[in-house]
């Protein structure tokens, strides 16, 4: 049953209960849901003409535990209906006259707060668990998600190596990436509205596979979690007029610091190889252009001729340096140009 046909069914069960100014306010969100979704309940009261506490006992008439469930049902039933102009409007009705800074960094602090009272802390620690045991590990994002997911399979791969980031809308380029998936692997599904139908393919194609199937989307009504094994709620504002996820990134903050702490001496040493691979690297590159510094016998200019390039390759193994000579050629000119325009002046 969708979010929408169970709060009009939970109306017409108690609409012979109503009072008159509850019936009001049934025909109201029957009819205006999509801008009833984001008033208070002060607002819902004076739009139709009742007052605030009659506003709240409607809520706790039809079933629900005080106005803002009420409110996230029926934000629930237009998270992917909204489109880019009524956004504008409502986050403008949102903010008024009101500080942008303040009001708009508040509603994201709303944001957090709300995904840390309902993120499930068992599959959080199922979601660490799995991920740390995976062969090979699946991010999935497409939209608006490609950007958390991008960023959540960067600092995974450099932990663990062994990480696929699919972002596209294809199908044919997703699932050749996903062709070799098997249960050793895990797959996580980012999707936040408006939802990718690619992500539900995507998920489920893992989860047919035998798959740890992830998902990190806002609400468990979302399309990518019927193939989910873990599921881990965070909340995106769908009203904004562009994609608020500052609590998804804050939630997927968490779970690497989770997988850290977890595997800390092995993560510590993969770091410290690291590291000291890129001292390497950059000592060779160092060594490497002091050597060409010293056979050049214009070190001073870092002009290069081509018996230079020739006597390079021969001693280096063949290597190709005219890239790097072309390239301190045109630094030895620009230096020479700014110089005479520097004694002209």
């Amino acid at each position: 049953m969708t979010m929408l046909s169970n709060l009009l069914v939970r109306i017409d069960l108690s609409r012979k209960d109503f009072s008159k100014g509850q019936r009001k306010i049934a025909d109201y969100i029957e009819e205006h849901y999509d801008s009833a979704a984001f008033m208070t309940a002060a607002k819902l009261g004076e739009e139709v003409g009742v007052s605030e506490s009659t506003v709240v006992r409607f809520a706790t008439q039809i079933g629900y535990d005080g106005f803002p469930y009420l409110q996230k049902a029926m934000q629930e039933m237009i998270r992917d209906k909204l489109n880019s102009v009524q956004r504008i409007e409502v986050t403008t009705g949102r903010i008024g006259d009101s500080d942008v800074v303040e009001s708009v960094l508040n509603q994201d602090i709303d944001k957090i707060r709300r995904t840390i009272d309902e993120v499930s802390r068992e599959d959080f620690k199922k979601t660490v668990n799995a991920i740390i045991n995976a062969r090979n590990i699946y991010v999935f994002g497409a939209k608006s998600s490609s950007y958390i997911a991008n960023f959540f399979a960067y600092y995974l791969d450099l932990i663990f190596g062994n990480v696929h980031i699919l972002n596209s809308t294809s199908k044919t380029t997703t699932y050749e990436k996903l062709f070799r998936i098997s249960k050793k692997d895990v797959m996580i599904g980012i999707s936040f509205p408006r939802y990718s139908a690619m992500a539900v393919d995507a998920m489920s194609f893992a989860h047919d596979r035998g798959a740890e199937v992830i998902a990190i989307t806002d609400s468990m009504v979302a399309p990518v979690v019927k193939d989910a094994d873990e599921v881990l709620l965070a909340r995106s504002d769908i009203a904004s007029v562009v994609d608020t996820l500052v609590a998804p990134l804050s939630l997927i903050n968490a779970l690497l610091v989770a997988i850290v702490i977890e595997r800390k001496e092995d993560i510590k040493n993969t770091f410290i190889d690291l590291e000291k691979e890129n001292r390497n690297k950059e000592k060779a590159r160092q060594d490497s252009l002091a050597k060409l510094d010293s056979l050049s016998g214009n070190a001073s200019k870092k002009v290069y001729t081509a018996a230079d390039t020739a006597r390079f390759e021969k001693a280096f193994g063949g290597k190709n340096f005219k890239g790097l000579f072309d390239r301190r050629r045109r630094k030895a000119k620009q230096d020479g140009e700014t110089a005479k325009t520097e004694e002209a002046q």
